[in-house]
């Protein structure tokens, strides 16, 4: 192979190499926005409303009985004592319902969280409303002070017949640092 051939060559390999990465870079951009929709037409995810939802009127339906679980973690980050008052509880489609979380700081510091809330299954999460949660906000949380956080919720009865079970989950991350900068 001569030099010319090898120039040839060198600049297709290069030229191969950039384009494959400005398409990396261009499919990394557009994941989220495409994520979001995925989730949306497939209900995957469990991604729930975080604004409030004005009382709606439904006909409760009590001849359907659901069970919702309560569960709580924190970011491995925050030093936060982070509970539901009940961890599982009978609902019928059509009621409100107030559950109660509790958070502590375990810290000597003020700190700042932000809960994010997941539904399971994710087919559930459109018939699940809030019209109270802490997860609509940031929470302030001071030093070694337990806080209540109530939580009003309502399952459309509408929800598909096969959901019998579902999952109401926080994750609750220390955001302090953001808010200081």
């Amino acid at each position: 192979m001569n030099n010319s051939e090898s120039r040839k060559v060198n600049k297709r390999l290069i030229w191969s190499i950039v384009l494959v990465a400005v398409g990396m870079f261009g499919f990394g951009f557009a994941m989220v926005p495409l994520y979001n929709v995925f989730c949306e037409v497939t209900g995957l995810n469990g991604k729930v409303k975080t604004e409030a939802v004005a009382d709606a009127e439904y006909v409760v339906d009590e001849s359907r009985e659901l069970t919702i679980e309560f569960i709580t973690s924190v970011n491995e980050n925050m030093p936060l004592a982070f509970r539901a008052e009940k961890n599982k509880m009978k609902i019928h489609p059509g009621r409100y319902y107030t559950v109660k979380f509790y958070a502590e700081n375990t810290t000597d510091k003020k700190m700042v969280g932000r809960a994010i809330p997941s539904v399971a299954p994710g087919v559930a999460t459109e018939y699940l409303s809030k019209a109270e949660c802490f997860c609509f906000s940031e929470q302030e949380f001071e030093p070694h002070k337990l806080r209540e956080m109530p939580v009003r919720f309502v399952i459309d009865p509408s929800i598909p017949e096969i959901v019998k079970d579902l999952t109401l989950s926080y994750t609750f991350f220390d955001i302090t640092d953001k808010k200081q900068n």
